[in-house]
């Protein structure tokens, strides 16, 4: 969050401020918003093409986030896990779980280093506490959805789980990460739209947080269909659960591809810069 500007303008959403318009002295007013100042901030490492920048790490996160995904719609894929083999079913989700951690760990650093920094303090602390930044929030409680998701696809690949245990230790956590991962891509929607919602189809930002917040719609229903009985260990509905998997992954993956081009925007300077 941008420290208080008595002459500019600032906004956003509840207690969180994601824009800040300043006048500059030709008398052209600029914006600073909170996303794209963490997406394209002045100092970070944005060397490289659009599609190939293995020294950025809003490249990295792209990538790994793409790669999460198309295993998860791999592994949802109608038919791939009879072809292969239920353990190597499990295998596959529980890899892109991994990837979506690695991603989720980078969007956290990347929050953190975009925020002020503590006086006197000569380098950023590993894991901070910053509940006044939606940024903040949105990071945290993805990467918290990923953890999930990884004790999830663990787990389901145990064989002869009782159905107790594979309620609790496989559905439980997977529908937790599920709302983690809802609740985050709707912080994001948030940020950007600077309130509930907002019309803004020129913007990479926008339709990267409206297909991430579908995607994470998909993955609920499929969190719900695919509710383990404790008594019986049978799934609620496999066919609409591995179908809210594959949309949702699929969704995730064209939102991860957007986040090359949003990466490769022009810097944006700090919302106290002079030159705002």
């Amino acid at each position: 969050m941008p420290a208080q500007d008595p002459g500019g303008r600032q906004g956003g959403i509840g207690p969180f401020v994601t824009f800040v318009d300043r006048v500059r002295p030709d008398g052209v007013v600029e914006r600073w918003e909170s996303r794209r100042y963490r997406k394209c901030r002045e100092g970070a490492m944005t060397t490289g093409s659009v599609w190939w920048a293995p020294k950025s790490r809003g490249w990295w996160i792209a990538v790994l986030f793409a790669v999460g995904s198309l295993l998860f719609a791999l592994g949802a894929v109608p038919g791939y896990a009879s072809a292969v083999g239920t353990r190597w079913d499990t295998v596959t989700f529980f890899l892109g779980s991994l990837f979506f951690t690695a991603a989720g760990f980078l969007t956290y650093r990347e929050a953190v280093d975009a925020g002020p920094q503590l006086p006197g303090s000569g380098r950023r602390r590993f894991f901070v506490f910053q509940p006044r930044r939606i940024d903040w929030w949105a990071a945290a409680v993805q990467l918290a959805g990923t953890f999930f998701f990884n004790v999830s696809t663990g787990n389901a690949m145990r064989v002869n789980l009782a159905a107790q245990a594979a309620h609790e230790r496989v559905w439980r956590p997977d529908a937790i990460g599920s709302i983690c991962f809802l609740a985050a891509s709707a912080l994001a929607w948030f940020e950007v739209c600077h309130g509930w919602a907002g019309w803004r189809p020129r913007s990479w930002s926008w339709w990267i947080t409206l297909v991430n917040l579908l995607g994470s719609v998909a993955f609920g229903v499929s969190a719900v269909a695919g509710y383990i009985d404790p008594a019986t260990g049978q799934l609620r509905n496999a066919g609409r659960s591995n179908l809210g998997t594959l949309i949702g992954a699929v969704l995730f993956f064209a939102g991860a591809l957007l986040l090359l081009p949003e990466r490769a925007e022009a810097p944006q300077p700090s919302p106290g810069d002079e030159r705002l």
